[in-house]
């Protein structure tokens, strides 16, 4: 049995490159972080080196095997994207595996300088994204609040306007308030700070 190390190191290249963008994923407590990222540009390089050696002399086109890869990594981006509350989570996880698949492929096949290319712009863009939402981004909180004893809930709505607080949804169901409010992200948990210190004797039940 002979080792040949030309093969191998692309696998170890995909798998690195590949869990580099699993990293970021992972750190931002993502659907799909480093293992996976890791097995999916390490499979998809595999893939390619098998298309291009496994068969030997015999005719065979090389590419039908990498096609097969950027159609089926469809199915394992589509286990992350998720449907909750009228919004749509992990489209962008499910786009980062298929990059990982693509970095894999290109890995495999021995393009490491566009493999690098790739993992550097991604990571560039996640980041930048990232950044540039926490600044001007808002996101949406749904808070349900206990009133205390004998006040009226439809007073809620006119202080909370005093308090310069955006309500997107206002509910009153079983004694309790169910309110979804829209703050920018990165003052959110100082808002809700800002916002129970002003509601005296309220209890809050839950946030999400």
């Amino acid at each position: 049995m002979t080792f040949d190390w030309m093969l191998i190191t692309r696998l170890v290249i995909a798998g690195l490159l590949g869990g580099i963008i699993g990293v970021e994923r992972e750190f931002r407590a993502k659907e799909a972080g480093v293992r996976t990222h890791f097995i999916v540009a390490l499979g998809s390089a595999l893939f390619m080196i098998i298309s291009q050696y496994a068969f030997g002399d015999k005719p065979h086109d090389v590419s039908r095997v990498a096609a097969q890869v950027v159609s089926g990594i469809g199915f394992i981006g589509a286990g992350v994207i998720i449907f909750q509350r009228n919004v749509i989570r992990g489209v962008t996880t499910a786009a980062g595996l298929w990059v990982a698949a693509a970095i894999g492929m290109a890995a495999g096949d021995g393009m490491y300088s566009v493999a690098i290319a790739a993992t550097v712009l991604t990571l560039g863009c996640l980041e930048m994204m990232h950044f540039v939402n926490m600044q001007v981004s808002e996101k949406v909180v749904d808070i349900t609040l206990l009133p205390p004893d004998g006040y009226d809930p439809l007073q809620l709505p006119g202080k909370l306007k005093e308090m310069h607080i955006n309500v997107e949804n206002f509910a009153v169901s079983d004694g309790r308030i169910r309110l979804s409010l829209r703050f920018r992200a990165k003052n959110v948990m100082d808002r809700l700070k800002f916002l129970m210190d002003n509601l005296e004797g309220f209890t809050i039940q839950e946030i999400n």
